[in-house]
């Protein structure tokens, strides 16, 4: 069944209306994301491998978990929902640390029009990923990298098919908050 999406305005501001999610893609509608990064007290970060079925970056390695927030649902909320349906994991909104929100304005060749504002979030991973329990439609893998090898990856995204190489500063913020994080250990 196909989930209602509240649509914001250019600014992210609530608009009081709310449409199909295949509408909000097919319109170009502006709407609000959660992405969830897991990070280990460690130094690891969690990543996710996109399911093959994907309309868009099909088997990239990606963040923890994302995904869009329901009509009339709180970004916490949305990010608790996200995480228990992709990854199997149970945690408390106040387990979440926002980090800022992101603009990603974006047109595909399948004609998905993706005008979503990313609310982020970092998150201590205290399980281990073996007890975790994927979302076959969303998610094909996961794994954990240390900080150096999310670098080296980072560093040659444009060539070696990991990420998304279009959002590398994105990845670069994500991870320097996570370092602050851990350091504050």
């Amino acid at each position: 069944m196909e989930e209602y999406i509240d649509i914001v305005t250019k600014s992210g501001a609530p608009t009081g209306t709310s449409a199909l999610k295949s509408e909000i893609h097919s319109k170009g509608y502006y709407h609000n994301t959660v992405h969830i990064w897991f990070y280990t007290a460690e130094g690891h970060i969690l990543l996710q491998q996109r399911a093959a079925t994907k309309a868009i970056c099909p088997l990239l390695w990606d963040v923890s978990v994302a995904g869009h927030i329901d009509a009339g649902e709180t970004l916490t909320h949305g990010a608790v929902r996200e995480i228990e349906e992709e990854i199997g994991l149970t945690i408390l909104e106040t387990d979440l640390h926002k980090i800022g929100v992101f603009e990603c304005f974006q047109t595909y060749p399948n004609g998905i029009i993706d005008n979503e504002f990313h609310h982020t979030f970092i998150a201590e991973l205290k399980v281990d990923i073996h007890a975790l329990v994927l979302q076959n439609e969303e998610v094909e893998a996961i794994k954990l990298v240390s900080i150096a090898t999310f670098k080296d990856l980072l560093q040659h995204s444009e060539t070696n098919g990991h990420f998304v190489a279009s959002n590398r500063k994105y990845y670069e913020f994500v991870l320097e908050r996570i370092q602050k994080r851990i350091a504050s250990f």
